[in-house]
């Protein structure tokens, strides 16, 4: 065995550039499948991690998907709002332990304005249950304190005590500006890989106060009245959503349903989780698609080095003939091939890891800062592994074909002299 292992890697070297590139080949091929894997996986631990420890979102009556993706992911618009008193009376529900009141409409450089209150910052929890921290500053106080995402400080490079004006409405883009309330940045985020890196965070009040000479999306100065802001009573008409914490799990559903059952107006509850499974079920289909394409892929690097194989074949004939000659069996021979394509393969998998953990080391704070993405540089799991295996065993398959060739080639035939 030691000595056809031995012929196997002296016959790769004798054939380094056929073999170097068959090796690469493979390696982009494995490292394209285990790229795709690995950022399907993440990707739904992401989709995951935003959000724990609430047990119910309530909005506006409309799909469980619809609400989740304004409510969590600040995507799309709601289709109508919550009354304040609706708001007053499910918090005051004797089953509810704590509420978030959320309210959305607003931006800033194409960032989404988040009016909340300061039980946002000790409830809210992401990932598995990890509170938000800040990494400078502290939560908004005053009437027109903010509070920023780490991605939008970064991006934007804001620091603490600078002035920032919100655009009326979402967009990169609007003409439509607060500049008559500017907020002063006191608190900016740790990074959190969900969407509320890319918020910016206010009071309900301060929400309020913006909009107070506002009328049917129009500025008009003056029509809010001429009452001082102090002297005003900030409580808003409306919000977009709230979360809401329960004191025992048992009485999720009972409360849901009575929130859906809500005669004052239309009203839904959702359970996170549950329309997160619904969200990714929907993107199953583009999940699929991505992982066959990339196993057509790896049969085509494989494809590739079963036919260098066969087409150097009829060249090594007279190789196995003075193989033959000094008393190599037929089975040897055939393992000879066999051993040569799992060395490639064993070669481009090794290789697909080193370019496929590479290119994470330096893509990820690039996908952290564009996408929230977050990539851990952790080791294969069980599924890739697997996969790993597959295209090695399918690598061993390969060398059976040619080996099969090698070994009905006759002693004779690799002798004679071909004009």
């Amino acid at each position: 065995m030691n000595v056809i292992l031995m012929l196997a890697l002296r016959s790769l070297y004798n054939r380094r550039l056929t073999a170097i590139m068959t090796v690469i080949s493979i390696a982009v091929s494995v490292a394209l499948l285990l790229g795709v894997e690995k950022i399907r996986t993440e990707a739904k631990q992401s989709f995951s991690s935003t959000i724990s420890g609430t047990d119910l979102i309530v909005g506006a009556r409309s799909g469980s998907v619809q609400l989740l993706l304004y409510s969590v992911f600040r995507i799309g618009n709601a289709t109508n709002n919550i009354s304040w008193q609706s708001y007053k009376e499910i918090a005051s529900q004797p089953k509810v332990e704590w509420t978030i009141p959320i309210s959305l409409g607003d931006s800033h450089r194409g960032y989404r304005v988040l009016g909340t209150t300061a039980d946002y910052f000790k409830y809210y929890r992401y990932g598995r249950k990890h509170p938000l921290a800040f990494s400078d500053g502290k939560p908004f106080a005053a009437l027109h304190d903010v509070v920023l995402g780490a991605e939008v400080a970064q991006q934007l490079h804001y620091q603490l005590g600078q002035q920032v004006v919100i655009s009326h409405g979402t967009g990169n883009t609007s003409f439509s500006k607060h500049e008559d309330q500017p907020f002063t940045v006191v608190g900016i985020l740790k990074p959190t890989g969900t969407p509320l890196d890319r918020t910016l965070h206010v009071s309900l009040a301060a929400i309020e106060a913006i909009h107070i000479d506002w009328q049917s999306g129009s500025y008009i100065p003056g029509s809010g009245g001429k009452t001082p802001l102090s002297e005003r009573k900030l409580e808003p008409k409306q919000i977009t959503a709230i979360l809401v914490g329960l004191k025992s799990k048992m009485s999720t559903f009972q409360l849901q349903r009575s929130i859906n059952n809500y005669r004052k107006e239309a009203l839904q509850a959702i359970l996170p989780g549950v329309a997160l499974q619904e969200l990714w079920g929907m993107l199953g289909m583009v999940e699929s698609t991505l992982l066959v394409i990339s196993g057509f892929v790896v049969a085509t690097g494989l494809f590739g080095m079963l036919t260098v194989l066969l087409t150097s074949l009829n060249e090594r004939r007279r190789e196995m003939a003075v193989l033959r000659s000094v008393g190599a069996r037929p089975l040897q021979i055939c393992l000879l091939l066999v051993l040569e394509t799992g060395g490639l393969t064993l070669s481009g998998i090794i290789l697909a890891l080193m370019f496929l953990y590479g290119g994470l080391w330096i893509c990820i704070p690039f996908l952290e800062t564009h996408f929230g993405l977050f990539l851990a540089l952790s080791l294969p799991g069980l599924y890739e592994l697997k996969l790993l295996s597959l295209v090695f065993i399918m690598g061993l398959l390969c060398g059976l074909l040619p080996g099969y060739g090698a070994y009905r080639y006759s002693l004779a035939d690799g002798m004679t002299v071909r004009l």
